[in-house]
This record gives C-alpha cells, sequence and structure tokens, in this order.
C-alpha cells in the first residue's frame, strides 16, 4: 500500500514538471516542425524560439522590405530580385484599389505595416495549402519579421485590429490562430474595431 501511494506521489510530481516545463516554453510545450498542409490550431503566433520551430511551413530567408503597397501587401528584394507578396490570412481596408475608395482604418494599417516592415529584413514563410502565387499573380506568404526575436507580421496585423482574418478558399496552418486574435480584438475594442461600423 505504501509503495503505491508513494508510486502515485511520484507520477503527480513528475506530471506537474512537464507542466511547468510546457509553460515555460509556451502554452504547448516545444515547438515542432509541423506538416505546412494541415491547418494546425494549437500553435500561436506568438514571438520568441527559434523560426525554424515557430514556422509551420517552409522558410525563405534574406528578404528586405523594399516597399508597402498597403496593409496587406508589400513588395520585398534579395540579390536584385523582387517580389510583391500578399500577406496570407489578413485582409486589410483598401487604401490604393483602383475601383475602391479608402476604406475606414486603411490608413492606419498601411501606416502600421510601414513602421514595422519597411527597410527591415524579414523571413517568408510559405503554405502549401494556399499555392505559391494569387489571382494577380502576387506571391502568397507569411511574413516574419526577424530583427530581434522572430514575430509573425500577419498575426500582429489582426491581433492589433489592423486587419480581419481572411480566408480565400481553404483553411489555412495559422487560420485557427488568427481567428483567435481576432475575437479577442474585437472583444478588446482594438483599431478597427473601435473606429469603424
Amino acid at each position: 500500500m505504501l509503495v503505491t501511494v508513494s508510486v502515485a506521489v511520484v507520477m503527480t510530481l513528475l506530471a506537474a514538471c512537464q507542466l511547468d516545463s510546457a509553460d515555460s516554453q509556451g502554452r504547448d510545450g516545444p515547438r515542432k516542425r509541423d506538416n505546412p498542409t494541415k491547418a494546425q490550431p494549437s500553435k500561436t503566433p506568438r514571438a520568441g524560439g527559434s523560426l525554424t520551430d515557430l514556422a509551420k511551413g517552409p522558410l525563405d530567408e534574406g528578404w528586405r522590405v523594399i516597399r508597402v503597397v498597403d496593409g496587406d501587401t508589400v513588395e520585398v528584394t534579395r540579390q536584385g530580385r523582387s517580389l510583391t507578396l500578399r500577406l496570407i490570412g489578413i485582409d486589410t481596408p483598401e487604401t490604393v484599389h483602383p475601383t475602391e475608395p479608402v476604406q475606414c482604418f486603411g490608413p492606419q494599417a498601411s501606416q502600421f505595416a510601414t513602421r514595422h516592415l519597411l527597410g527591415e529584413p524579414v523571413t517568408l514563410e510559405y503554405d502549401q495549402s494556399q499555392g505559391r502565387l494569387d489571382y494577380y499573380g502576387r506571391t502568397l506568404a507569411y511574413v516574419w519579421t526577424t530583427a530581434g526575436r522572430p514575430s509573425l507580421f500577419n498575426g500582429q496585423v489582426v491581433k492589433r485590429g489592423f486587419g480581419y482574418e481572411y480566408t480565400y478558399d481553404d483553411p489555412y496552418a495559422w487560420q485557427a490562430a488568427f481567428r483567435r486574435a481576432e475575437t479577442r480584438a474585437q472583444q478588446g475594442n482594438r483599431g478597427l474595431w473601435s473606429e469603424c461600423n
């Protein structure tokens, strides 16, 4: 009986230690490379840690943002090659659409992107579920800022209320995390949620 109680106490202590370890490394414990074709709802786009551990899909390093078109479209360059990116999973109010007026909070979303991205080194993350190009020939990607601790810019746009979670057709790898971020931004009246109807 005493042995059984001792074993139970040891098992309880080990479980508590594992939970503390997971909490200290993020809600879900150590990050592992996931299959980029499946949405993984347990991960959240938080700063810190190794980018290869945080990302869900293939990474493409060494880019620098040279132009912000608007809050969800930027241009990057590397070794003389340029790409126009459409950021996956977000939609910001329009500022440069040829047939639509400037929308509420559009200028603020563009300013947010400019402040955080223009001239900065970034790493692109691709998502096989979304393909590589959109209808307009723009490269579809998530953008990680890499000056300091890695941070997923697409998620920051939604989290801070500068844009909406946006699912084009198929679910994408960061969809669940972006939807949670949007709910929190809306509940907290952040950004466009307090300024726009």
